[in-house]
């Protein structure tokens, strides 16, 4: 089966055991030969054909380069594809948003409407309004006339489905604590000594709490899992058949239980802290994280002393094709570590520092939990073939830190597998972190060593408040940068390295995924200093529907790629996300006046003009 090959690239190895397999073994050596030159990988992965259907890019050659200037107070391109009754609806929108009573009351709100008007004039009301201004349509083929339109402006299309279960607060507590703490947590509470960080807490049950900006999915069971996955795969034939080159987003944690992104997390954070204490012991710990090479002697050595393996094991572990020929081995070479096998609880080994020997993370895992990790990752890989066959790029949304190392494994794994000739899967990076630069540069590193497409959505963050309040009463470090100036500082840090890794290596891309005027500004700045090209379709721009047009229109009429996140799903169904939408203008429009007076300016132009009637011509 096909999605044993995406296991067998994650882990392999015994209980107790490291096994290193020499296919997927790097060094800083070999990173010096061209793709061409390298062997053939050793991975157990999806051997698909290439499928010529995402045009390719081109060269930085073939386009003559001149320094692009965009105009973002231009409103007469910004809203050239809006007629006066949708910039009117924007005005109303967002000045409703800035009204607290009716954010905080949302919801009540609209229940209150829905009795008072009925279903049909409900909708009516909510598509006028909230729903029209925010959502698509209702299903794939009512979302066309408007990607269609777009599209004719210059701006594509990621495609959302966002329906969302409306749960109550217990609801959705009793769910995560039941999907998120396996038999053996329950059998024995105090048996297993995991970190508090990675662990299911009812007080932060609600995952939904805090979070004004991204889907939250709950576990129920597999068979829920599985019509969430055909859900994705609908939208990505909707994305194949609505648009050229489009995107289509997913979250992992719609695709299985989420127990499996917990433990795994913290298996690769237990892991990336064993390697920091070994490179503590060599003296090497306030390096660069990708400079600290451990000296391989050294490195055998210490692992026989602290008694992790028989010094004939540590021997084998270190014996790769490539891993440590140069003599020593750094984080990447450390990674491959954690490779494949059939039995994926096996991968759930962690180092003890204080006895020297690799433990289980918990003392045992029933059939079943066995079972629902692998059809986690089966789903994972069906949906990437159908990005591959329908010729649509696949975007992989964050989540809360406690998942997210997997979850980044993961995609990289997949990226690994299906970015071999053009980039499919794309990756998301939360700038907030306080590590976003430390993980972004070693999966740089990574692809840049194994010569696949590097896919990246750069992004601020979701999950701020959450995250804060959750390390703060839970007792771990706040991973959340300490001010909005250092996120942009951190953002500007991520976003300069891959434009300069695009600069050097074609294989390079990037979706600057903001609201920031600034932002956008500091991209468009840095790609005509490197002599970037647009046309090279290397840097993406992304923004929500309905929000930051002055900045997606004239970068689409300018010939820069650029996509609106572009939700969809019934009314009723899509409340959760337009309740969001609100909360999220709310901030948004009360920090800044601008939008809503380049839309006045607009709207007092075309009057003037005598475009009372304007409708967009495309």
């Amino acid at each position: 089966m096909s999605y044993a090959k995406l296991v067998s690239a994650l882990v392999r190895g015994n209980s107790g055991k490291l096994r290193i397999s020499c296919g997927r073994c790097r060094s800083t050596a070999a990173s010096t030969k061209s793709r061409e030159e390298k062997e053939p990988s050793g991975c157990a992965v999806v051997e698909a054909q290439p499928v010529e259907l995402i045009s390719q890019t081109r060269s930085a050659a073939d386009t003559p380069l001149s320094k692009i200037h965009i105009d973002f107070d231009n409103t007469k391109e910004a809203y050239e594809s809006k007629g006066n009754t949708e910039l009117i609806r924007s005005l109303l929108v967002f000045k409703l948003c800035t009204v607290d009573l009716l954010v905080e009351k949302n919801k009540e709100l609209i229940d209150l409407s829905r009795k008072v008007l009925g279903q049909w004039l409900f909708e009516k009301m909510m598509k006028m309004t909230f729903y029209g201004q925010f959502v698509a349509g209702e299903d794939h083929e009512s979302i066309k006339p408007l990607i269609k339109k777009n599209q004719a402006f210059g701006v594509g299309a990621v495609l959302d489905y966002s329906v969302e279960e409306d749960l109550t607060q217990e609801e959705a507590v009793k769910k995560e604590m039941d999907s998120c703490v396996s038999e053996a947590e329950k059998e024995s509470p105090e048996a297993d000594h995991r970190e508090k960080k990675y662990k299911a807490h009812p007080q932060f049950g609600d995952r939904r709490g805090g979070v004004i900006s991204a889907r939250t999915y709950f576990y129920a069971d597999e068979a829920k899992c599985d019509n969430q996955m055909e859900t994705f795969i609908k939208c990505i034939k909707a994305s194949g058949g609505a648009s050229v080159d489009g995107f289509s987003a997913i979250k992992l944690t719609a695709l299985g239980r989420p127990q499996f992104l917990l433990q795994f997390s913290e298996v690769l954070v237990q892991w990336r802290h064993f390697f920091n204490f070994l490179a503590a012991q060599q003296g090497k710990s306030e390096m660069i994280l990708l400079e600290q090479k451990l000296e391989l002697d050294q490195l055998k050595e210490n692992l026989t002393q602290m008694g992790v393996g028989a010094k004939d094991d540590i021997e084998n572990w270190f014996t790769g094709e490539k891993l440590g020929l140069s003599g020593t081995i750094d984080l990447l070479d450390w990674n491959s570590l954690i490779n494949d096998t059939t039995k994926i609880s096996n991968l759930l080994m962690v180092p003890n520092i204080e006895t020297g020997h690799l433990e289980p993370l918990l003392k045992m895992f029933t059939d079943e939990e066995e079972r629902q990790m692998k059809r986690m990752l089966q789903r994972v890989d069906v949906l990437a073939k159908h990005a591959v066959e329908n010729g649509v790029r696949l975007m992989v949304d964050a989540e809360q830190t406690y998942f997210q190392p997997a979850i980044s494994r993961l995609t990289l794994e997949m990226q690994r597998i299906f970015n071999k000739e053009k980039p499919i899967i794309f990756n998301t990076y939360q700038c907030y972190l306080k590590d976003a630069y430390d993980n972004f540069t070693v999966d740089v590193e990574l692809s840049r060593r194994e010569g696949w497409y590097f896919g990246a959505k750069l992004v601020r963050g979701a999950y701020m408040y959450q995250e804060r309040a959750r390390a703060e009463e839970i007792g771990y470090e706040d991973p959340i940068n300490p001010d909005y100036e250092a996120t942009n500082r951190m953002y500007h840090k991520c976003l300069e390295y891959m434009l300069e890794e695009i600069e050097h290596n074609r294989k390079a891309n990037v979706m600057v995924a903001t609201h920031n005027e600034d932002t956008v500004k500091f991209t468009l700045e840095k790609m005509n200093e490197m002599g970037l090209s647009p046309a090279e379709n290397k840097v993406y721009f992304g923004q929500l529907l309905g929000m930051c047009d002055q900045i997606s229109f004239p970068l689409g009429q300018a010939g820069f790629p650029v996509y609106k996140y572009v939700p969809y799903g019934p009314v009723n169904e899509v409340i959760p996300y337009l309740s969001r939408r609100a909360q999220e203008n709310r901030g948004f429009m009360k920090g800044s006046q601008r939008e809503r007076t380049l839309l006045w300016k607009e709207l007092k132009r075309r009057l003037l003009c005598g475009q009372i009637f304007y409708t967009p011509v495309y």
